[in-house]
Formats: C-alpha cells, sequence, structure tokens
C-alpha cells in the first residue's frame, strides 16, 4: 500500500469516526438519538459488517450467522455470572467461543458451495435454536432465557449487594450514552479491521474466490482455507455483536438464534449493497429506524396525521396504511426491499454511485474546453 492509499484510509477512518460518535447529535432531530436505538445501530452495524467479509467478498450466503449471535451473548452472560459484570473478559470469551464455534460449522458446511451451503447453514441455526431452547436448558435456561441472578458466583467481583449489579467497565456503567459510546468505539475498531481486510491481498482473494472460484483452483490456489478464515472472521464479528448485546442488556435467549435474525443481517447487507464498505451500515440504519418509527405507529397516530383530510377520506387512508405501521412494518420493509433490489440491484450504495456519476458527467459537459 502506497503513501496517498494510507492517507485516504486514515482520512476515511476519521470521518467515519467523527460520524459515530456524533451520532447523538445529528440523529437527534428525526427522533433517533436516544441511547437503546444507538446502541442498536452500532451493535448491528458490527454484526452487519462481519457479515459482509463472508458474504460480500466470497458471495457465500450464510443464513446461520444467528447462531454465532446467540452463543456470543451466552458466553458474555455466564462470563457475567461466574467471574466479573466487567465487560472485557465477557466479549473476549464470547469471540473466542464463537470463533471455535465457527470452525466447527465451516469445516462441515464449507465442503460445499452455492445453495447447499446455505442450506447447511440454515439447518446449523435451526439445530442450534432448539438446543437452547429446550435440550440445553442448565446452561441456557431454555425459553425463559439466560439472566443475571443475586446468587451467582462473580469469583472475581465478591459478593453482590443488595440489588443485581449492572455491567461496567472499570467503574463506568454500560447502561445510556456510555454504554453507545464503548459500542461505538468497538464498531470503529471493527469497521477498521473491515477496511484492512478489504484492501489486503487476502481480501483481493476472497474477492477472486466470488468472481471465479474454478479459475482460481486451476491456477493453483487452495481456495478452502480462505473460505474458512473468511467465515471463522464472519462468526467472532457475530459473537462481538452478540456480547455487545449482553454488554447493553445482560441476559440471552434463543430468539437471538433463529434463522429470521440470520435473515435480517442478509436484508440489511443487500438493502445497503453487497460487498462495498459502508453499504451494509446504511442497511442497518435504515432497517432499525424503519423498524422503531413505524412499529410504533398505531391507528390513532394515523388519524391524528391525517385529520386535516375529510372524514372519508381520512378513513380510507388509515385503511389503506395502518396495514404497513404497528405491528405490520415488516410489510413497510417488504415494499421497500422489493423497490431497492428492482432498480437498484446493488443497493443503496449503486445508488449513491449512480448519482455521483451523473454529477461528474455534467461537470465535465459544462466545463469549457481548453483552447
Amino acid at each position: 500500500m502506497n503513501f496517498s492509499e494510507t492517507r485516504s484510509d486514515l482520512t476515511l477512518m476519521l470521518i467515519f469516526s467523527a460520524v459515530v460518535l456524533t451520532m447523538p447529535l445529528w440523529l437527534a432531530p428525526i427522533g433517533a438519538g436516544y441511547p437503546d436505538l444507538l446502541q442498536k445501530f452500532a451493535i448491528f452495524g458490527i454484526f452487519a459488517i462481519g457479515y459482509n467479509i463472508l458474504f460480500g467478498l466470497t458471495g457465500y450466503l450464510s443464513f446461520g450467522h444467528a447462531a454465532f449471535l446467540g452463543i456470543g451473548s451466552y458466553t458474555a452472560v455466564w462470563s457475567f455470572k461466574l467471574l466479573t459484570m466487567n465487560v472485557l473478559p465477557a466479549i473476549f470469551f464470547a469471540i473466542i467461543m464463537t470463533g471455535l464455534f465457527a470452525a466447527l460449522i465451516g469445516f462441515i458446511s464449507l465442503r460445499r458451495s452455492g445453495i447447499y451451503f446455505s442450506i447447511l447453514t440454515l439447518a446449523f441455526a435451526q439445530m442450534s435454536y432448539n438446543l437452547a431452547y429446550s435440550v440445553l436448558t442448565p446452561i441456557t435456561n431454555g425459553e425463559t432465557g439466560l439472566q443475571l441472578t443475586l446468587q451467582d458466583a462473580r469469583i472475581l467481583d465478591g459478593p453482590a449487594g443488595a440489588g443485581l449489579p449492572s455491567t461496567e467497565l472499570f467503574g463506568i456503567s454500560m447502561s445510556g450514552y456510555s454504554g453507545f459510546y464503548f459500542c461505538a468505539v468497538v464498531l470503529i475498531i471493527a469497521f477498521f479491521f473491515s477496511l484492512k481486510i478489504f484492501r489486503s491481498p487476502f481480501g483481493m482473494k476472497l474477492q477472486a474466490i466470488k468472481s471465479n472460484q474454478t479459475r482460481m483452483k486451476y491456477t493453483g490456489y487452495n481456495t478452502r482455507p480462505y473460505l474458512m478464515t473468511a467465515f471463522i472472521i464472519s462468526g467472532m464479528y457475530a459473537g462481538l455483536a452478540g456480547a455487545l448485546m449482553a454488554v447493553t442488556d445482560p441476559l440471552a435467549g434463543a430468539e437471538r438464534i433463529q434463522w429470521t435474525a440470520s435473515g435480517e443481517v442478509v436484508l440489511m447487507t443487500i438493502l445497503g449493497g453487497v460487498g462495498t464498505l459502508f453499504g451494509p451500515l446504511l442497511g442497518v440504519g435504515i432497517i432499525k429506524y424503519f423498524e422503531n418509527i413505524f412499529s410504533a405507529i398505531n391507528e390513532e397516530a394515523l388519524h391524528s396525521f391525517f385529520s386535516f383530510l375529510p372524514g372519508f377520506l381520512e378513513n380510507l387512508l388509515v385503511a389503506i396504511t395502518s396495514p404497513f405501521v404497528g405491528e405490520g412494518w415488516h410489510l413497510t420493509l417488504g415494499v421497500l426491499f422489493m423497490v431497492i433490489v428492482i432498480f437498484l440491484p446493488g443497493g443503496i450504495m449503486e445508488g449513491i454511485d449512480r448519482i455521483k456519476k451523473r454529477y461528474r458527467n455534467q461537470g465535465t459537459k459544462t466545463t469549457p474546453e481548453k483552447e
């Protein structure tokens, strides 16, 4: 990497860091500046960045990444129960545990490619959900979920006080905005490593596998170690996101392992732009914002919004729009997803690139020719 590329990456990281750390300020005017939603943006951003390393660079579509998310959460909560409420050991053990689990699943699943790989990962995710929900109840606490109790050992912290302790980082509570800023710093670090992977020879080989894996094999490359490494790294990112979920809300349930959670990160990645650096983050922001806004709207709010119209027209518009809000907000997401995929197959980033090219072309046309 030459000096200009290094300087470009440094500038990119500085801008990205500034945008992430100032999110409470510029998201507040649109009602998205409160800590819980900001934490979701950061955590699912890490999840999507890691998933993009696998799906975006290699083209291998996994429906089993929710299993890593759940394992990260369970491992973190067990660390809080047995060791300490300090978040660093919980995150460390979560990453290690999901890395080992990803190595096991990858060893089996990567023997196949295409739709067969996707089906294998989906099967592993569903098996993990059933194990967590009904079989491994001494470890996962079944449908109730794994939670903190006053009887937990916490051998590094000593005896608990009158109430349940909260997660902390050397005395700093991980709730509210402090929890968000911790997640934000982790997101920046995760993005930095993703950037380095994209720019590295390893990342280029992954893109070559996506482009033509057969040709790679004919030229003498054994693609399996590269795919295995990408799968493990992607799984560790998911485990990190799962651990941060437990950091901000110290419980773990089987619902985090359901295949629908894997489907959600697929939607985020495709919506924003597969194989791009910022696309998955844009997808996370749109989906989580829509989930927050549209799921909170009910018929009463719609009547209030359309109250300036005549009665019959107000009732008609409420009847048309009500299935797309509240519990039916997924319909809105589905319509948005179809529109994006049909008109922008490369996701939102493709739309941004088209706008950039149009402005560049207009600038070229309006520039007078030198005599």
